[in-house]
């Protein structure tokens, strides 16, 4: 049934433009979307190819080489073959209150993104009011109080449709995805570096311990010398000269224990908070020694083709370019007129009883038309902003890519030589433990004197712990590899507040 003055023609003459936005469908103002050509080399500059080799350990407390070549899309930290690191890392990914945080702004972003798109359809409206008035004698006057009392009612629903001929909506809606897809990858990239962050830590933790412990081994030899020149000075075959410089060596070992066992607790804090637990959450598991995880033979990179399509931080750039080039087309929509369908059906009465009777409907359909042609300056303002902020993100994309490909690099030759200065340490360790033992060999049947014994000893205590540290670096050298290779691990969601764990 059409509304009273409205005829067929007029009703097809107000719809017209919806047909028209059908027809225009396919039509949005602004550049499309086009992945930047950036230019990549075929191959790693660093990626000798160099395997880690399997060595000697040197008390067999450090990291031995295995035979496998793990995959650039491996969950790395399982080709270290220690359960414990394994646990740790799992519990980061499901616990660690900065995922967590980057999970929320990736749900606000998809309800943005739910919010754009419903713009694509029709609002509707629904509302009722009840009123009862009364008027003065000045406002009506002559008439009686009884009739200047009066009661309304309306009911009535409401619906506007903005007309997306020029693809605002959709421009909107098509950044709004990029973003969601940006905060996806963001979270990918925490993931990353959370993981990454956790195995440093716990092969650093390792490596101190290592160090304590040729601390404490040394203290022990160092202190097993002392009662011998002790003795000898006891039985007068030797002066306090030397009773004092064994002891002052001793203590100076002895010295480096405290600082060693401190960084040895931060280490274990560090890693409870990062798996989401209080600070001494985890010192009964970690306070038993265990050697530095072992080493694959060889890592491969793959190519910087693989690494750009991995790097989820790269790909985040990505989609915030796409995004803002997406804005252009949104500001560039206010250049044409934007065009809403609107209309309303209700029913008006004087009585409640009348209400969605026949005589009681009210209609109304229209087409508004708002244009800021008159505006054209600030319209065209926004769309060199929406420009110059793409012309940022399309740097920063570029940037990204630079950095990841430097980030790649910088790893694999850090990691490559320090294999090699591994071998040297390692040998050093092996011959300066042979020569402390044959210098108090030696001493003791009174071929040397005790300047030898000692600077033996303080060269096997360099050595060891040198070897220590060496190890410790050739394996977070593996791991800052593998993070910035960026892993391809499948996505791990945080535990949300309402179901985390206290």
């Amino acid at each position: 049934m059409q509304p009273q003055g409205l005829t067929a023609a007029a009703v097809a003459k107000v719809f017209a433009p919806s047909l028209l936005a059908l027809a225009l469908a396919a039509c949005a103002v602004g550049p499309d979307y086009v992945r930047p050509d950036v230019p990549t080399p075929a191959t790693f500059a660093r990626d000798e190819g160099a395997s880690a080799g399997t060595t000697a350990t040197g008390g067999g407390d450090a990291a031995v080489a295995q035979d496998a070549t793990p995959q650039a899309n491996a969950e790395f930290w399982t080709s270290f073959n220690d359960p414990l690191l394994t646990r740790l890392v799992e519990e980061s990914l499901t616990a660690n209150h900065d995922l967590r945080i980057a999970l929320a702004s990736y749900d606000r972003s998809n309800a943005l993104l739910r919010n754009a798109r419903l713009d694509r359809f029709p609002t509707v409206t629904a509302s009722a009011t009840g009123t009862d008035s009364r008027s003065s004698a000045d406002q009506a006057p002559g008439v009686s109080r009884n009739d200047r009392d009066g009661e309304s009612y309306n009911v009535q629903a409401d619906a506007s449709w903005e007309l997306d001929l020029f693809g605002r909506v959709r421009r909107n809606v098509e950044s709004q995805r990029a973003e969601v897809w940006a905060a996806a990858s963001d979270l990918d990239a925490l993931q990353v570096a959370i993981v990454g962050e956790v195995a440093r830590t716990y092969v650093e933790l390792r490596g101190l311990q290592e160090r304590l412990r040729v601390a404490q081994d040394n203290s022990e030899n160092q202190r097993e010398t002392l009662r011998l020149v002790q003795a000898r000075f006891d039985a007068g075959r030797g002066t306090e000269f030397d009773t004092s410089r064994a002891r002052a060596q001793l203590e100076a070992t002895l010295s480096r224990v405290p600082n060693l066992e401190a960084q040895v607790a931060v280490s274990m804090h560090r890693l409870a908070v990062l798996t989401g637990k209080t600070p001494e959450a985890l010192i009964a598991d970690l306070t038993p020694q265990q050697p530095l995880p072992t080493l694959p033979a060889r890592l491969d990179p793959g190519t910087p083709g693989d690494l750009l399509r991995n790097r989820p931080d790269v790909i985040a750039a990505e989609h915030r370019l796409h995004a803002a080039t997406a804005k252009i087309g949104v500001a560039t929509a206010d250049l044409f007129p934007r065009f809403t369908l609107f209309g309303l059906i209700g029913s008006q009465a004087i009585d409640t009883g009348a209400l969605f009777e026949r005589d009681s409907e009210t209609r109304l359909i229209g087409l508004g038309i708002d244009w800021s042609f008159l505006d054209i300056g600030r319209v065209r303002a926004r769309i060199a902003a929406a420009d110059a902020d793409a012309a940022g993100d399309l740097a920063r994309y570029e940037q990204a890519v630079l950095l990841a490909l430097e980030d790649t690099e910088n790893a694999l030759v850090r990691y490559s030589r320090a294999r090699v200065e591994d071998q040297h340490l390692e040998q050093a360790a092996i011959d300066s433990a042979t020569a402390a033992r044959l210098a108090r060999v030696r001493y003791e049947a009174g071929a040397a004197d005790l300047f030898e014994v000692l600077d033996a000893e303080r060269t096997q205590l360099v050595a060891q712990e040198a070897f220590a540290d060496g190890r410790t670096r050739s394996v977070t050298g593996a791991v800052a590899l593998y993070k910035a290779l960026a892993g391809g691990w499948p996505t791990r969601v945080p535990l949300r507040e309402d179901v985390a764990t206290r």
